[in-house]
Formats: structure tokens, sequence, C-alpha cells
């Protein structure tokens, strides 16, 4: 068997921080998320620069913010504070005046600046202007934009295939960003465009496509608001989306019931102090879920089906009564074998495979019962698993049974995570190019876009281990961090002859490189980006479809940045030079132009320049959000599915372990060591355990062990973790990304989307040895 043990470094330590453990919170945010919001404000950009910018953050005419991707409200935002802590942290990450000039690199070698953690990494403070690291070199030397470019398109132009090249997205990218870059990368002859999506909602895409014939979900922000029954699965709000808490609050105000599905038992969840009320600024707190379901990780298909068996056993008593036998019949597809394998099924062996009581189960089928408003929440605790496309297909199976889609507070709504990721897709930034937009792409441009699949994130990294990838560049994003199989992944990425990112802040990606590597800095979204004497704006989509304005307000700390958009519009024209029929020149100058360009291939975004700078934006399309199907295989039906449960066994010695965020944390950025809502202080390498795990195991609470994973016959090892006994069922773990990314194996992927399974990873606990 061959090991892979995490590379000695900060991410690998021989001791760990001073932990605190407090008890968990049981409700979130209140004046202690104000206090947290401001000191990082205050600390990185001072009182007038920072303060400034939060008035404008997800503002009508403001800018959106670069974390999450949480509607906001049509009409009634908050004049004062349309933002939440980690979306204030957000702003205080890239809004600050700490620049790395070059004597930054000159003084620090990559060697050690790898040497740190990843929240070290990432308060040094913003990047000020391009950076290169020749080969075999020892630190990064600054280059101007010329020559920075003219490396990149010397080293793209010596392929012998534009499909040894893979150009990678993240989430923050704007739209006219993603539109050029997508169709530079298609001109150049590829569709290798890995992007963040392959590794959070893929399977909902995947899912929802197949069964309802649109990869999003259906419901608006205003559903929220009067609604009978909202469910939260595999999502904790309080942490990656606090925005949330509002509109759950609302709800809950107007009679809405919750019920909450997560083998955590997390504050978010639970209650609510709203700061910017009189009760939340007195400490008094809102009840949230009204039903707490503490399934086991994995265990939502076999909860769903359990509810759904209780559900028919009720339509069996009062037929038509529980089940929307008109929708049924007129709009969908596979009811009656549906009902075939759900009446096969044993309750009782559903609950337990779920590890949810059956009285529990029974509470929530009679809140659903009479319902049929009702909306479905879920997240990465149900995308990154190996059932995850079947898991939510079971979920609209539910929604499907009950009529509850297309109507007014009802429907599907899957959480995005990043601010911009479900623009990205609309964008066309996807390794797969449907027929209809390449013939758009033709009848505009007149060249033909590659046919072939290109490579989703985890092809990508097989592929540069095998060597079919010579070239990767990084649209934003902290790849190594984000992606699985760490030690595998950096073994990759430094087998290729160059690696790009664009960037804002320095991150671990920018430590594990190609042969050569460049950083190339960019403005953030709060930044000002002036063309021409003229502001320029840039559009987002949110969670729901909402297509808003975003103008950064904030003077830049250097001169030398250019916008994400000016990159790829100099990149692609340096690199195709006389083979390209773009006009790179005038999508450069004016953003208007690429907003006319994106009219004219996307379908949805008719007048677009216009209807962007209405107040609000306006949404897209969304068919089953007016009840009208259009699948593939079903015609203008919605489809049911018939789904298999996982094998969830375990050996007498293994853990399924979920990966997850502090409340300190955005994806990969690291604002501090605080997990103040589960009580965590000053360190992040813990596992949380349930009590009686600990005892079995001869372990007691504040115990180092060291985690391993042996998945593909591989021994994976993640040293020095802490023992924090936790509110989690048996035989389930949770420890923090990306600490543990290195257990999580290349080829463990959710079947039919092909993200990593970060959420169910088998893991074996040891005692720590040094």
């Amino acid at each position: 068997m061959s090991e892979k043990e995490e590379q000695p470094s900060a991410e690998n330590p021989e001791e760990l921080l001073d932990l605190k453990v407090t008890e968990p919170k049981n409700w979130a945010a209140g004046i202690p998320a104000v206090y947290e919001a401001f000191k990082d404000i205050l600390h990185e950009t001072g009182p007038l620069r920072g303060m400034g910018a939060l008035l404008k953050m997800n503002q009508k005419g403001g800018f959106d913010c670069s974390s999450c991707a949480w509607p906001d409200p049509d009409d009634d935002r908050s004049p004062i504070a349309e933002y939440c802590e980690n979306g204030a942290k957000a702003l205080a990450e890239e809004a600050t005046t700490k620049k790395l000039t070059g004597e930054f690199f000159e003084q620090n070698s990559v060697a050690d600046l790898a040497k740190l953690n990843d929240y070290e990494i990432g308060k040094k403070g913003r990047i000020a202007q391009p950076v290169y690291l020749p080969a075999d070199a020892t630190h990064y030397q600054t280059i101007s934009w010329e020559d920075a470019f003219k490396k990149i398109t010397d080293q793209l132009n010596s392929l012998k295939s534009p499909n040894e090249a893979a150009f990678y997205t993240s989430g923050r990218t704007s739209n006219e960003a993603s539109f050029v870059y997508q169709l530079f990368v298609r001109e150049f002859g590829t569709n290798n465009m890995p992007d963040c999506s392959n590794m959070c909602h893929e399977s909902s895409g995947t899912a929802l496509t197949e069964v309802i014939g649109i990869g999003k979900g259906t419901v608006t922000l205003n559903d929220f608001y009067d609604t009978d029954v909202i469910i939260i699965m595999g999502q904790n709000p309080g942490t990656n989306h606090p925005r949330m808490l509002t509109s759950l609050e609302k709800a809950k105000k107007n009679g809405s019931k919750i019920i909450a599905i997560n083998p955590l038992h997390e504050a978010g969840l639970t209650g609510f102090k709203d700061p910017q009320t009189v009760k939340g600024f007195l400490g008094i707190s809102v009840k949230l879920a009204d039903l707490y379901l503490q399934v086991n990780i994995n265990g939502d298909m076999a909860l769903l089906k359990a509810i759904e068996k209780l559900l028919l056993d009720a339509e069996k008593e009062q037929p038509g009564k529980i089940f929307d036998q008109e929708f049924i019949k007129e709009s969908t597809v596979g009811y009656d074998t549906l009902i075939k394998d759900l009446e096969m099924q044993d309750v009782n062996k559903l609950c337990e495979a779920a590890g949810v009581p059956f009285k529990q189960v029974q509470e929530a089928a009679e809140l659903l019962k009479d319902k049929s408003r009702i909306i479905v929440c879920w997240a990465m605790g149900i995308t990154q698993q190996l059932n995850g496309v079947d898991t939510i297909k079971e979920i609209a199976n539910l929604v499907l049974l009950k009529g509850s889609i297309g109507k007014p507070g009802a429907g599907l709504c899957p959480v995005r995570g990043h601010s911009n990721v479900q623009g990205n897709r609309t964008m066309l930034i996807w390794e797969k190019l449907k027929d209809e937009p390449a013939k758009k792409i033709k009848e505009v441009y007149g060249f033909d876009p590659p046919k072939e699949n290109g490579l989703d994130t985890v092809e990508s990294i097989k592929a540069m281990h095998e060597g079919k990838l010579k070239f990767f560049f990084a649209m934003g994003g902290n790849f190594i961090s984000a992606t699985p199989d760490t030690n595998y992944t950096a073994d990759a990425l430094r087998k290729m002859d160059m690696t790009v990112h664009v960037s804002t802040k320095l991150n671990r990606s920018h430590l594990v490189h190609g042969k050569e590597a460049l950083i190339l800095p960019t403005y953030a979204r709060s930044d000002k980006d002036i063309i021409n004497g003229v502001e320029q704006i840039v559009s987002c989509e949110n969670s729901m479809g909402v297509i808003q304005m975003s103008k950064g307000v904030l003077k830049p700390i250097s001169d030398q940045y250019l916008s994400e958009t000016q990159i790829i519009c100099r990149l692609a024209k340096e690199t195709m030079k006389d083979r390209t029929v773009v006009d790179w020149d005038k999508y450069a100058s004016n953003y208007d132009h690429i907003r006319d360009a994106i009219e004219k291939v996307i379908p949805g975004f008719e007048d677009y320049n216009k209807r962007i700078r209405m107040p609000g934006g306006f949404y897209l399309p969304n068919a089953p959000r007016e009840r009208k199907f259009q699948t593939e295989k079903y015609g203008d039906k919605a489809a049911f599915s018939v789904t298999k449960l996982p094998d969830n066994k375990l050996s007498d010695d293994e853990y399924m372990m979920a990966t997850i965020r502090s409340h300190d944390q955005f994806n990969t950025t690291i604002y501090g060591l605080e997990d103040r809502y589960r009580g965590i202080h000053n360190e992040r390498r813990v596992i949380f355990m349930n009590q009686k795990d600990i005892d079995k195991e001869g372990f007691k609470a504040g115990d180092k062990v060291d985690l391993y994973n042996y998945g593909d016959g591989i021994k994976r090892v993640a040293k020095l973790f802490v023992i924090v006994p936790y509110n989690i069922p048996e035989r389930n773990t949770a420890t923090y990304y990306p600490e543990t990314n290195v257990l999580v194996p290349i080829n463990s992927v959710a079947i039919g989307s092909n993200t990593p399974i970060s959420k169910r990873v088998i893991i074996k606990i040891k005692k720590h040895s040094a």
C-alpha cells in the first residue's frame, strides 16, 4: 500500500495552538456578530474606507458582496446593513490597505511562505503588481504586464494541442469576464474549463436538469415570506449563508414551520438574534427549527423515502387529499413506478438507516401532510455525496408529490455558495458546450467552437498527473485548497510547465506551482474599475436567478491592477493575434459591448444594458417557476425518479467524516481562528466526535489523534487533530477543510456529477504519533 502524508508545513504542524473549547451556542448572529464584523473592517481598512464601502454593499447601485450567493431583497433592503458578519469580513479581506510589493517577494521565498498556514498567508495583504517565478527560482519577482502576457502567450502557442491547457474559473468572476473568458478559451480551441461548480452544486444541476428541465432552483426570495413549510437539508445558514436567517425569521413571523435536517446541531438552524431589531439587539432570539432531525451523514435519502412512505399511507386513507393528483396527472411522468417502489419500503428500516427516530419522522410527515406550499433548501451536505444526484432527485420526488412547485411559496432551492457561481455556468463556463449555444457562437462570431467535451476539475487533476495537461490558468480561487486529495493534486500541479493565477490576495495555490508561475493581480468586487474616464459596471447572478449590477466604490490601492475582463481580452488578443475573429479591444474598452454580445448568444438577456441598470436588476426566465417543464427525456413533463439507497456500512474501526467550514471562514478563505457557534477558539485542527465513540475508542476530550483514509489502496494521513465531544450522531465525525482535504480520495466522486465526496469520507482514528 502506498502512502500519502501531508507535506511538512504549517498544514502538518508539529504542535498545536492554544485550543480553548466552550459550550456551543444555540443561536446565531446578535451583537457579537456586529462586533466581529466591525473589528475586522476597522483593522484592515480603517473606519472611513471600510464603513463607507459597507453602506454600498448589496445595495441597489452599489457592489455585490464577493462571498455567498444569497439574494438581496427585491424591495425591503436595509439602508444601513444589507450584509452579514461574514460578508463584512469578506469586504475587509479585499478592501485591506495592506499590499504586497516587489520588496515583499524579494524578502520572502516560496518555501518560507509555504510554512505559513492558510490564515497567515491570506492576512499578508493584496498583491500589488504582476509577479513571476522563473523555473528553479526560489522567489517571485516583479514583471511588467507586457512581459507577463508574452510569457503566457508563448507558452500557450507552444502547446502541441489546445487540449494541453486547462482554464479554471472561480465563482467570484463576473458575468462579463466569464463570457469573454469562455469565448477566448473556445476560440483557442478547447473546452477544458473546470470550475468551482464541479466541486459544489454540479450534482444539483445534473439532477434538476434531468427531472425538471433546468439546473437551477425554482423559488424567489418572496416565496420564503409566504410559505407553510421550509425544509433545510445539508446546509448551515448561520455560517455559510447568514443573510438567509433574516428570510427564515420573516417566514416564521408569517406562520411558516421549519424542519432542519443536519448531522451536527448547528446554532444557525436553532435560533437567530437579528441585531437590526430591538429584540435581537437586546439578546432575544427567534426560534428557527420547529423540528430538528439529526440525520446520519448521507442518511438523507433514507429519511426522504421514510417521509414519502408515511405520506403515501396517508394518501391511501384520504385519496387526493395528500398528493396533488391533478398536477401529477397533468405535469409529471413516472408516478406509478415511484409508488410501487415506495410500497416496498419498510419505514422502520428507513428510519434506522437515516438515524432518525420513527416518532420524529412521523412529526415531519404530519407537518407536510396537509401542506402544499413547501420549499426545500439544500447545499453541500447533499451534493458532495456518492449518491448526491439521486438524493436531489428524491427531494424533487417529494416536491412533485405535493405539487409544491410552480406556485407562490413553493419549490426547490439549491443554495449556491460563491457569489456568481451560478452566473458562471449561465455564461457558458462549462466543460460541456450544448448544441444551441455552440450554434449561437458560430452565428455571432463565425468560428466553430470545439465539440468534444473538455475536462472538469477532477478530470483535469488526473490529466495533469498523466502528462496530458501542460498549462493551467486559474481565474480566481484557491485551487489547491479547494480540491480533493491535496497531495495528489499538489503533485499534479507541480508537473505543469506553467501555472497562472488571476488573484486579489496571496493564497496557497501560488505556492504550489508549475515549473514557471505567474500571479496576475486584479480588482476586487469593491474596487472602482475606470476605463477611459468611464466607471465600468459588471453583473452577477444570485441563487435565485436575479441578474444585478455591481459597481465598485473604493479607490484601488495599486495602479498596477487590471480587471479580469481586461486581462482576458489582452491575453486573447496577444495569444490569437491574426487568428482571432473577435474584437477584443472593443470588449476591453467598455463592458457594455460585452453585454450586447451576451444578449445575442444567451437567451433571457434581452435589453441587457438597459435592464441591468434598473434598480434590483431582473429575473432570468425560469419555466418550472410557471409549471412549465421541458426535459430531454420526458418532453413537457417533470419526472419522478426511483432511486437506490446507498450502502453506508462501516467496519468496526471506521467512521464517516464530513468536511465543514468554521464560522471564521468562507470557502477556502480563513478570516480567523474562531468558531464561536461550535465553541472552538484559537485552533482549527479539531475533530468533532460523539462522546460514546470517544469512550468506545478509549479516548478522552482533548486527546491528540491522527486521521487515516485508505481509499484506492493508498494510505492518506492528516496529522495532529484534537478530539472535541459534540452533539453529532455516533460513527459520524466532522473536521474543517481545507485541513482534511488530504483525506478525500481523487476517485471518490458522486455518481453522475463527478463531484468530490467531501461530506462522507471514510476514516480511521488513531492516537497521534510524532
